[in-house]
């Protein structure tokens, strides 16, 4: 009976197709590959070597290309503070994130983590190679650690919103359309092509794509850009360039599979998925300095505007909660929508500070504090009796200086990623927010904002 609750594609982590492409099958279609890393402010980077060069690193003794230090910070008009020009990382090329990149004629891509060039001297005389201000070496971390202390394992989708624009001086969207039209594709329009390539490439890389559609903006990265490049377009993962529309986002959906619990109930969460919230709730407050980096990312994230408002609170279905609870009756598709993530994150760094939350909450077994908020009334509707009723008390930062003085005070944050990792990471902030905000005029600003992102 409890199946008529169960609808659309199930996935779980167990019968998820791993993608991997053989080198040796690829090296007479394709001639270079790009190494890819993404810094701490979110901006893309890459390193592009002959293919014949490449497989001779592979079979190095410690494969890799130097990077220098500095790369990790915000390179641009100026270094952020903390990161020095001297000294350089190894950058260890993933061979299970290649993929052919059909934005090119002859271009692979690979990801990869960053290595000390010689072991780390840490303060207990220990030594390591790994480097703590790694994004993806921090999600990995968090990741192990629910499996190992929680027996949890999680799947993640990303909705990767974007805006079309025809100029970035002025700013001008290529389409206008409503949420949903058909509008934002027509046959025939430059818009319907590059939808459709970048759908194409996306599945040829080996990516799950599951469904294009005209967000509510005038209307993933490298596919993407490179794909609107093509067509003379650029695309911008800015969070709210025009103030008339509820602007883009890349919110992210996180299920929770317990081995401990295989069968998850109907009608309320599993215990893994209730301490897992009330995990991430606990420290909701501090994420957005990672997950909402920027200035103009807390233009979007305000009341009535399907954003995830600024209480702190979830709610079942409820756009307007900074968590929603997506499919609650139905176990086999329930998952955590969480809407404090824009395109200016880091997407690694993010997912490490909301997985790390919500594992703290796993390890607690900690109880929910803050009742569902389903509507009909958003919290922001409600009367400060109505909202305390349901355990909200607190708001989410209203600004980035706030975001950033939230995590400098969550000592639980900064254990998940690290002090190191914290202190450099805010220090990245600050010179990006005074990077962005140096021109005066705001049409200025939002030109250096949708090309930096």
């Amino acid at each position: 009976m409890s199946d008529i609750y169960n609808h659309g594609v199930a996935f779980r982590p167990d019968s998820l197709e791993k993608v991997s492409y053989d080198l040796n099958q690829l090296e007479s279609k394709y001639s270079y590959v790009r190494i890819y890393w993404v810094d701490l402010a979110n901006v893309r980077r890459c390193r592009v070597v002959p293919l014949s060069y490449f497989k001779q690193l592979l079979a190095s003794n410690r494969p890799g290309v130097n990077i220098a230090k500095v790369g990790l910070g915000l390179i641009y008009l100026i270094t952020s503070p903390g990161f020095s020009s001297i000294g350089e990382y190894v950058y260890v090329p993933d061979i299970a994130t290649l993929r052919p990149l059909p934005f090119t004629d002859d271009h692979l891509g690979v990801l990869g983590t960053f290595e000390e060039k010689t072991p780390y001297k840490r303060s207990d005389g220990s030594s390591s190679l790994q480097v703590e201000l790694c994004p993806r070496t921090a999600l990995k971390k968090v990741v192990e650690d629910a499996k190992k202390s929680s027996n949890v394992d999680f799947l993640v989708g990303f909705e990767s919103e974007f805006i079309l624009l025809s100029s970035t001086n002025p700013v001008k969207p290529s389409n206008d359309h409503q949420w949903s039209a058909p509008g934002g594709f027509l046959a025939g329009s430059k818009e319907a092509a590059i939808l459709q390539e970048i759908g194409n490439a996306m599945q040829t890389s080996g990516l799950s794509l599951q469904m294009i559609h005209s967000e509510a903006a005038p209307g993933q990265y490298e596919v993407v850009v490179n794909v609107a490049s093509k067509h003379g377009l650029h695309a911008t993962f800015a969070p709210r360039p025009f103030m008339t529309s509820a602007g883009s986002a890349a919110h992210v959906h996180i299920s929770v599979h317990s081995g401990n619990e295989p069968t998850k109930p109907v009608e309320e969460m599993s215990k893994a998925e209730s301490a897992f919230l009330a995990g991430v709730i606990e420290h909701l407050p501090a994420l957005p300095a990672i997950t909402l980096p920027t200035p103009a990312s807390y233009k979007r994230v305000a009341d009535g505007v399907w954003s995830g408002g600024t209480y702190v609170h979830y709610g079942t279905e409820n756009r307007e909660a900074p968590i929603r609870l997506t499919n609650a009756t139905s176990p086999k598709s329930r998952n955590f929508e969480m809407r404090f993530v824009d395109g200016t994150a880091n997407p690694y760094l993010a997912l490490a500070a909301i997985i790390g939350a919500g594992v703290t909450g796993l390890k607690a077994k900690k109880p929910l504090d803050v009742k569902d908020c389903p509507g009909p009334l958003c919290a922001w509707q409600m009367t400060e009796e109505e909202r305390q009723a349901l355990g909200i008390t607190r708001r989410m930062p209203l600004n980035v200086e706030e975001a950033r003085n939230y995590l400098v005070a969550d000592a639980g944050m900064k254990e998940i990623l690290g002090v190191e990792m914290v202190e450099k990471y805010l220090s990245v902030s600050k010179t990006l927010e005074g990077a962005l905000l140096q021109e005066q005029d705001e049409a200025e600003q939002l030109t250096r904002l949708v090309e930096f992102y």
